[in-house]
């Protein structure tokens, strides 16, 4: 491995998002493994796996542990973007490895800690005496400042790219990469082509909302088919408008909006209550009055 990575100011410096992403991943890891673990358990009784949840947790996380950073020096967020632990505690300038005592102790801060966070509260419940009552404060003041100094690393991280977590500037260790890294030829044309459409993506996005496109398909439809003109008397109304120019059928308290055709009430109102700029489907007329269209129809004009 050392004559693999070279002295260590040939490694190029491991970029923050790189780091971060890979915190990420052994995040999305951890949820995976226990979402296929607790899988298993939905045939039981609900609730099995409640007063065990802590242990059941650090056993999975020590199983990872075991074949990732034990073994390979690396998580498997890491591993996947082709990173890896290095003894930054070394004196050598080659790639030296984690010692045994800092991967045990990368386990204990990492998965002990996690589990005595989670079983505090039930460790400590059950007890009303003033000395565990105490022990518990001491333990949720810790719990707090560790926070602060996590938060206070990361500012720092930041900063300088290195140390992502504050169990990685405790111990000593840093992210490097397993191979040197190729010089990344970069396409412009291809970028600006990706950009530009991108671009005209949003726009469109942005746009298209603010568009009445059932008022633009009506118009054109009305200039595409006229109609021809047609009297505005009730009877014309009674003899040419016998079904409902929405929904197609006889129709029910006919309406009229102030153009030769009519509608059913509800058929209507509900799409002038939805669309205060509706227009009618078959002339593209506006909503100028809803009036209730008033003539008297026979009976034996339904059997027609």
């Amino acid at each position: 491995m050392a004559s693999s990575i070279g002295n260590e100011k040939n490694v190029n410096p491991v970029l923050r998002i790189s780091q971060l992403d890979a915190l990420e991943l052994n995040k999305a890891l951890e949820q995976l493994v226990w979402s296929q673990f607790t899988s298993c358990f939905h045939g039981f009784k609900p609730g099995v796996l409640a007063h065990f949840e802590p242990e059941v947790k650090a056993f999975l996380c020590l199983i990872l542990w075991k074949f990732t950073v034990y073994s390979k020096n690396a998580t498997v967020g890491q591993a996947i973007l082709n990173i890896q632990y290095k003894n930054n505690l070394s004196q050598t300038e080659k790639y030296q490895p984690l010692s045994k005592h800092q991967k045990l102790w990368y386990l204990i801060f990492t998965v002990g800690g996690r589990w005595l966070e989670e079983r505090c509260y039930d460790l400590f419940s059950n007890h009303q005496q003033q000395s565990f009552c105490k022990i518990k404060s001491y333990i949720s003041f810790g719990s707090g400042l560790l926070k602060l100094c996590g938060l206070v690393n990361f500012l720092i991280f930041l900063r300088n790219g290195t140390f992502a977590t504050l169990t990685e500037r405790i111990l000593g260790i840093r992210s490097v990469f397993c191979k040197p890294q190729s010089v990344r030829q970069i396409g412009f044309e291809y970028m600006n082509r990706e950009l530009l459409w991108h671009g005209f993506a949003e726009f469109l996005i942005y746009l298209l909302p603010l568009i009445n496109v059932q008022k633009l398909k009506l118009k054109i439809s009305s200039w595409c088919l006229p109609i021809a003109g047609l009297s505005n008397s009730e009877n014309t109304l009674a003899a040419h408008c016998r079904e409902c120019s929405l929904c197609g059928e006889w129709p029910t308290m006919p309406h009229t909006i102030g153009c030769p055709h009519v509608f059913c009430y509800y058929c209507i109102k509900s799409n002038f209550l939805f669309d205060m700029y509706f227009t009618c489907p078959k002339c593209g007329s506006e909503v100028h009055d809803l009036q209730p269209l008033k003539y008297k129809i026979e009976m034996t004009e339904l059997r027609v």
